[in-house]
């Protein structure tokens, strides 16, 4: 074709075609409306993903996701973190919940992972710095625009870090993330017209101030209501909530002074926006004190065998967290469902495309 100058086309020139080829011919008409506009609702979207993905919207989304898995990895590169592959089949849950999908593993009855958890423990005793970004899978019979069945986790393990520390990491590993999406993704945020987000600081509550000033309950976990409050008192920021009372945190999370009776853990929650996009802390790595933490849950410590032996030559103190990736990216993006940002979301009714 012939290239003209035109003040209306975005780029300033125009192709002027010479002649056109079909290349391929849709057998139908489009089942969804694939324009910028289109009034095609989600469910239906979702069922023709494949199509969906021709917006420029959409495609938007997904470009600023590659940036903040990419943009995580660079960080922990740079710091001589291993990056490491957990199996996705696993003996028995990570975290002791029921919510596991079981698969036939020949003779043996096996789960999706829910979590890499009791892998990045093991290696961090021994590889000091590790990461890893996994899908995991929840079978919680969940139907809200914050949850899905299957998700990518952004996990790191840090040997002879406490809880505070780790939380400092994660307040530095999101500001790099959102600093690499602001400045490479000028355009995508432009076209989800995403105007407020700024590089985020982090803000430090211990759990019982968080609860109060949020409304809630002491003694018991955020609801989705109250989140929200204590986030929209720091705009725009990182809310940590540390020193969570042992009831409600895993058991494999440390106990306040290493007290197998202590009220209150060395684990934390971090908000984001409204909503939590991370929980960690510093790690049980006494063998003897994570089996009664186990038995305290109402867990068998025989199906934790393999875990805890892996402390008992030795293991050095260690902490670290989680991110999920689509919810990241779905606070980042500005999106009220999380199926927004999941090429192909994974949950209770949806199994294709």
């Amino acid at each position: 074709g012939n290239v003209k100058t035109s003040q209306q086309a975005p780029g300033g020139k125009e192709v002027i075609p010479l002649k056109l080829e079909i290349l391929n011919k849709s057998e139908e008409l489009l089942p969804i409306d694939v324009s910028e506009f289109s009034k095609t609702e989600l469910p239906k979207r979702l069922d023709f993903r494949f199509l969906d993905l021709h917006r420029k919207r959409v495609q938007a989304v997904f470009k600023i996701q590659n940036v903040i898995s990419n943009s995580f990895r660079e960080y922990f590169y740079n710091k001589g973190f291993l990056e490491f592959q957990p199996p996705c089949i696993i003996s028995s849950a990570s975290e002791g919940g029921t919510e596991l999908f079981s698969v036939q593993y020949f003779e043996k009855k096996a789960y999706l992972a829910q979590s890499p958890q009791l892998y990045k423990q093991m290696l961090a005793c021994s590889m000091e710095k590790v990461f890893t970004i996994t899908p995991v899978w929840r079978a919680e019979k969940h139907n809200t625009t914050r949850h899905i069945n299957e998700i990518r986790q952004m996990d790191i393990e840090v040997a002879f870090k406490n809880q505070m520390e780790i939380m400092k990491e994660l307040e530095y590993v999101v500001q790099f993330i959102v600093k690499q999406v602001l400045e490479k993704c000028k355009e995508e945020l432009e076209t989800l017209k995403v105007k407020n987000l700024k590089v985020p600081k982090g803000v430090y509550l211990d759990y019982e101030t968080a609860i109060k000033q949020a409304g809630g309950k002491v003694g018991e976990d955020f609801t989705p209501e109250e989140e929200k409050k204590l986030c929209a008192l720091y705009p725009g920021d990182i809310v940590f909530t540390h020193s969570w009372p042992t009831s409600i945190k895993p058991f494999y999370i440390m106990p306040k002074e290493g007290k197998a009776d202590a009220k209150y853990s060395e684990g934390f929650d971090a908000l984001y926006m409204g909503v939590e996009i991370s929980s960690g802390g510093q790690r049980i790595h006494i063998p003897e004190l994570l089996t009664e933490k186990i038995k305290q849950k109402g867990l068998n410590p025989q199906n934790f065998k393999d875990y805890i032996d892996s402390f008992r030559y030795g293991a050095p103190p260690h902490a670290g967290w989680s991110i999920g990736l689509e919810r990241l990216t779905q606070m980042i993006c500005g999106f009220d469902n999380i199926k927004e940002v999941t090429m192909f979301p994974r949950d209770r009714d949806r199994l294709t495309p």
